[in-house]
């Protein structure tokens, strides 16, 4: 049983962030929050969902919210990994090369539609948001610090596409969908669109220093050995269900343990409760595992199984004083 207080003190400017990415995107709270956590935990985004759902105006309202120095790419077949680590380029004046920064040389990078780039520039992207850094003609130079890639992907059609390999997908903390909003929800769109493209901007209420703050804040948040466990049995879990080819990796198991404490912390405690792995562990897992023949042939869905298994692992108690 593990003893804890709650904390009144919420962590009000992460949620004016999401107070102003609300002022541009329509609903989709849970997952603005999702989006906000993976910030927090210095993890990368992967948004997935069929066009027009507002995945870019909802990177783009991050952006602005924090005031971040953000690139953005529409990839296509024809960008080259030069396009995102830069170049070195000869000066007849100087006689000296110089050196070209790339759409990476930022804090937030908006890769919009990354499967419709080759596979050599989607592992040109996978090495800097692995390793954070860019080498060219033998040098390495640091992107920006905070660093974080928003992920765009449209799952349906193939023309043109590129899937992206197991690999890069790791990489990403969380994947999040989108999906339709509500009838309710959709009225307000229209009702926002009525005389032309809506221009609901986010306002600058963060900094990147400041998330850096957060983010140091957000590691020093107190995970029990008791939850520790939980977090490793939901892994394993993964890993033995015969619905499943392919479990968390230990990357993944580590992103959930991180996911948690900003979910922690965006709700002004300083500890992980069981609630919170709960909360983001569809997040950070579905897309991670890779179904067995038998799931697919069976049109069983991830997301299923993910909340079978989090109906049949038992977390750890918890005792309010």
């Amino acid at each position: 049983m593990i003893n804890y207080r709650e904390d009144s003190d919420l962590r009000s400017t992460p949620r004016a962030v999401i107070s102003q990415v609300q002022k541009a995107v329509v609903g989709k709270f849970d997952i603005i929050e999702q989006i906000m956590m993976a910030f927090l935990a210095k993890g990368h985004i992967l948004v997935e969902d069929i066009p027009g759902t507002g995945k870019t105006t909802m990177a783009l309202a991050f952006s602005h919210a924090m005031g971040l120095k953000a690139n953005r790419v529409q990839f296509t077949p024809d960008v080259l990994p030069a396009d995102l680590t830069g170049f070195t380029i000869y000066q007849k004046e100087t006689g000296q090369f110089v050196y070209q920064p790339g759409a990476v040389m930022c804090n937030l990078l908006l890769a919009d539609e990354i499967n419709r780039t080759s596979p050599k520039t989607q592992s040109a992207l996978l090495e800097v948001m692995e390793e954070r850094h860019v080498t060219v003609d033998g040098i390495t130079r640091n992107v920006g610090n905070p660093f974080i890639v928003i992920a765009t992907e449209n799952p349906t059609g193939s023309a043109g596409t590129q899937l992206l390999p197991d690999s890069q997908l790791d990489r990403f903390m969380i994947c999040v969908k989108m999906g339709y909003p509500t009838v309710t929800e959709e009225v307000d769109i229209l009702k926002r669109n009525q005389y032309g493209r809506a221009d609901a901007r986010a306002e600058r209420v963060f900094s990147a220093d400041g998330l850096l703050e957060a983010q140091e804040q957000v590691s020093e948040i107190f995970v029990h050995d008791v939850v520790y466990s939980y977090i490793a049995r939901l892994s394993k879990a993964t890993r033995e269900q015969e619905m499943i080819a392919l479990g968390l990796s230990p990357r993944g198991t580590i992103a959930l343990a991180y996911m948690a404490k900003a979910c922690a912390y965006l709700n002004g405690r300083e500890y992980v409760v069981p609630d919170d792995v709960k909360a983001v562990f569809p997040a950070v897992a579905a897309h991670r595992i890779q179904l067995s023949t038998k799931a697919r042939v069976g049109h069983i869905l991830a997301d299923d199984l993910i909340q079978q298994i989090l109906d049949h692992t038992t977390a750890p108690s918890i005792s309010k004083k």
